[in-house]
């Protein structure tokens, strides 16, 4: 049953995957109103967030389908259905590890959005974008994916101190 819940939850993931946008963008606005005092709107229904309100520059980003972290977040659910596949005895190790590995997720993808404000703000609307939506944020995505997943892994496999003396 577990595995069919954690496939379902990526189709529902996938179904409702504006919804889920909205939401990233929501908490990219709150983050942004914490750390600026430029001004910050969020348009939820239109996966918006606008910065640099008070400034010369304002600036808005939408995030597409692309730029979500449901794209990120997929195969973290995939690994997690095969391993309770083949041992649903680590149900409950799984499950931590794949919470701990969607917040990751979830946090990296704000960090992306993050590096791009913070490029736009120093480099200016056109190159500040380029950098940090193309380049930068592209590597912030790939490389902070790849270590929420080595981070699932790593604490799915590991083994606890008393697992391990009972080994020995």
């Amino acid at each position: 049953m577990a595995v069919f819940g954690v496939l379902a939850a990526g189709v529902v993931l996938v179904l409702l995957e504006r919804g889920y946008r909205e939401l990233e963008v929501q908490l990219a606005g709150l983050i942004l109103r914490v750390i600026t005092s430029s001004g910050v709107y969020v348009a939820g229904d239109r996966e918006s967030v606008y910065f640099g309100l008070s400034s010369d520059t304002p600036f808005g980003l939408r995030m597409t389908p692309e730029c979500s972290s449901v794209f990120l977040l997929l195969p973290l659910l995939l690994v997690t259905a095969v391993m309770l596949w083949f041992r649903p005895q680590n149900a409950r190790r799984l499950f931590f590890s794949l919470g701990i590995s969607v917040i990751a997720v979830i946090l990296v993808n704000q960090l992306r959005i993050l590096t791009i404000v913070g490029l736009v703000n120093g480099l200016g609307t056109d190159e500040g974008y380029y950098w940090g939506h193309t380049l930068l944020g592209s590597m912030v995505s790939v490389l902070g994916g790849a270590v929420s997943l080595v981070l699932f892994v790593w604490l799915a496999t590991r083994r606890s101190k008393a697992e391990k003396q009972a080994a020995s």
